[in-house]
């Protein structure tokens, strides 16, 4: 949630910068300044009202105390007044924050000013490209849907079977390379210095709340109505809130958490290739980090992250870029975001498997969660994620890219963890 102080003291910068989001957001703006400047209004009236209440009180108790009753009545009576006029106010107050607050929350974060223009994916900004040769399939080299079928490792007729579309069944060397990965990934996490944690895969509304996810994207997850929980879409929510209404040590920044969780997303229904098998589920595996930060070290340890998940994709032998997206691409919560996308030869086309965000004080805010200076003052915290790394299209651009005719290759950093070097 932005902070109502930046929006009154920088009103047009805001404005400036969310229309790099493609938002026209002046009306808005204006809307919550102006109903904070009512409030500010009715609160100093409130607070002027208060301190005559208390002094009249006092005179109240020293009226009495002297004899003058009379006198003491009329102050009351006055005070009675007073009173009411107070409880006007008060609700008055109340109302207006609630209303401004409704209004405020719908508003993105602002972009950082390293955010290019733009409105389609086709506008973000290549600022990585690999070096790795692309790999060269012969013409016959199939799909990662026809492998998984050839090869028996995945199942998505079973998966539609038992549940429905996108939930596929994992089976012998696709269930093993499932939790290869998995491990792999938590391990290397590990040595980064991330902490692991294996949080609830739901959620509260107050936990939806503090991370974005709530008011903005309700019907993107599985909403489990009698209980009022939510299905997670991604480790990063549960995570991230682990800190909500929490006041940490400002020493101990940067935090660094790690979780390995199933994720579940209600995905608009779209057909063709570029959803095909693996392209895109409804339940999938992902192992996430996180990082609270001091305000002043957020963005070097952005750039931290995005290496550190370049180099898990080199260790996976996997062609990879990296796009800084535009602000027509970026989710609601960040402020700025760095997309990895491998290399799939059969399909001849980029495949996202990690975005890496900066959400700056946008969701510490919402959150509530701050660090503590050496002057002891509370001050909003900066909060990072990135998917390090999501496995559907990790193992799309595996199978396929690692074909041969004796069976798919495993990368060697893999081999010790699956325990086998080749499926066929």
């Amino acid at each position: 949630m932005l902070q109502l102080p930046v929006l009154r003291e920088q009103k047009e910068e805001v404005i400036a910068r969310l229309a790099v989001k493609n938002i026209d957001a002046r009306a808005t703006v204006e809307q919550i300044l102006s109903l904070d400047t009512e409030k500010r209004k009715n609160q100093t009236e409130l607070e002027s009202i208060q301190a005559e209440q208390n002094a009249i009180a006092k005179q109240i108790g020293e009226l009495f105390r002297s004899g003058k009753k009379d006198e003491a009545d009329d102050l009351k009576n006055k005070s009675t007044a007073l009173k009411e006029s107070s409880k006007s106010l008060e609700e008055r107050v109340v109302s207006l924050e609630q209303e401004m607050n409704d209004i405020l929350v719908t508003l993105p974060n602002t972009p950082s000013p390293l955010v290019p223009k733009g409105k389609t994916p086709e506008e973000n900004e290549v600022v990585y490209l690999s070096t790795d040769k692309l790999p060269e399939l012969p013409a016959d080299a199939k799909p990662h849907w026809e492998l998984t079928s050839q090869y028996d490792i995945i199942d998505f007729e079973l998966g539609n079977k038992i549940t429905g579309a996108g939930f596929p069944v994992y089976k012998g060397k696709g269930a093993k390379l499932q939790r290869a990965l998995i491990n792999f990934f938590l391990d290397q996490a590990d040595k980064a210095g991330y902490y692991e944690v294996q949080p609830p895969i739901m959620i509260n509304a107050a936990s939806g709340f503090g991370t974005g996810q709530l008011p903005d994207k309700e019907g993107q997850m599985y909403h489990v109505t009698e209980d009022g929980f939510y299905l997670i879409p991604t480790a990063e929510v549960p995570v991230t809130n682990i800190f909500r209404d929490e006041i940490v040590k400002g020493e101990s920044l940067p935090i660094k958490y790690t979780a390995y969780t199933p994720c579940f997303r209600r995905e608009a229904g779209s057909y063709g290739a570029h959803v095909r098998g693996l392209n895109r589920l409804h339940q999938f595996d992902k192992v996430e980090i996180v990082q609270i930060a001091h305000p002043d070290k957020s963005y070097e340890i952005l750039e931290d992250m995005r290496s550190y998940v370049a180099g898990l994709l080199h260790l996976l032998e996997l062609p990879f870029r990296t796009l800084r997206l535009c602000g027509g691409d970026m989710s609601f919560a960040s402020a700025l975001t760095y997309d990895m996308e491998v290399w799939s030869a059969a399909q001849q086309r980029w495949l996202e498997v990690s975005s890496v965000s900066n959400f700056e004080t946008f969701q510490a805010n919402r959150l509530k969660l701050r660090y503590r200076e050496a002057n002891g003052k509370p001050q909003l915290a900066h909060t990072l994620n990135g998917s390090a790394l999501a496995l559907p299209r990790i193992v799309a651009a595996m199978l396929e890219n690692n074909q041969t005719p004796e069976g798919i290759r495993i990368p060697k950093a893999l081999i010790p963890y699956t325990g086998f070097d080749l499926i066929n």
